[in-house]
């Protein structure tokens, strides 16, 4: 979208609220507003603050607060230098077990991969306990940055015995659907969550800060008569992913 019809689509917003409310709220809720009715894709460009104060008659502070309000959402995603993107917040339910690639297509957006690193290795001692396998065990080890309408979200390590997979070739996108193609696919899994810092390698990956918050799951994929198929790390930007409970009592 040319600069010039997003500063138009945020106008033609900002009329819309109540002038009751503090401008600088106005203008937060008018970006809002144009992101949430898709008139801004996710990874489309904003213009800079100096250009929507000029274009809209308002001074950079009130346009660096709204911005800031609608950074802590998660609603863009701003870097000291760089240019200012519409994000791509996604809602992950940890009450079923989807890929990634599925969430990601049920929020009409495009998943897809960068590759990091594939191959089979022999099985660390950690991945011999958490799959059950033999020590001499081969493993297919799979790293790559999953990606949201090209826009890398998260990065994610998954191990697999290769009895299961015989080789990461199998792999194209979606890791599951090389293990239903085989008949693997998991039926359940047990996952944990906790925070971290980003390391220097996840900020070059995620193009985030070093230190930014990530969150970060690890989950263990069985088959239905037992045996574990799966073990997986992904390590999630903190900005662009909700994880959300359905709590009955």
């Amino acid at each position: 979208m040319a600069q010039n019809q997003v500063i138009d689509a945020i106008e033609k917003s900002l009329d819309q609220i109540p002038g009751n409310i503090p401008l600088y709220k106005r203008l937060k809720l008018a970006i809002e507003k144009a992101i949430q009715t898709q008139t801004f894709q996710s990874g489309s460009v904003l213009p800079g603050e100096r250009v929507i104060a000029s274009s809209l008659s308002l001074s950079r502070v009130t346009v660096r607060k709204a911005l800031s309000l609608l950074e802590e959402e998660g609603l863009l995603s701003r870097r000291h230098g760089f240019k200012t993107e519409i994000g791509s917040r996604v809602e992950k339910s940890l009450a079923t077990l989807t890929s990634f690639s599925e969430d990601i297509r049920a929020r009409g957006q495009v998943p897809g991969c960068i590759w990091i690193s594939r191959q089979i290795t022999r099985a660390s001692s950690t991945e011999m306990m958490a799959l059950g396998i033999a020590g001499d065990a081969n493993v297919v080890r799979i790293k790559r940055i999953r990606t949201a309408n090209s826009l890398p979200i998260a990065v994610e390590t998954s191990v697999v015995p290769v009895r299961f997979l015989p080789s990461p070739h199998l792999v194209d996108q979606s890791l599951y659907e090389a293990l239903q193609a085989r008949g693997f696919l998991p039926e359940r899994a047990v996952q944990r969550m906790r925070s971290r810092p980003a390391t220097a390698d996840d900020a070059t990956h995620l193009h985030c800060e070093a230190g930014a918050p990530l969150l970060v799951t690890e989950r263990r994929c069985f088959l239905g008569d037992g045996q574990i198929v799966e073990l997986c790390e992904t390590r999630y930007k903190g900005d662009v992913f909700d994880f959300v409970f359905e709590l009955r009592r």
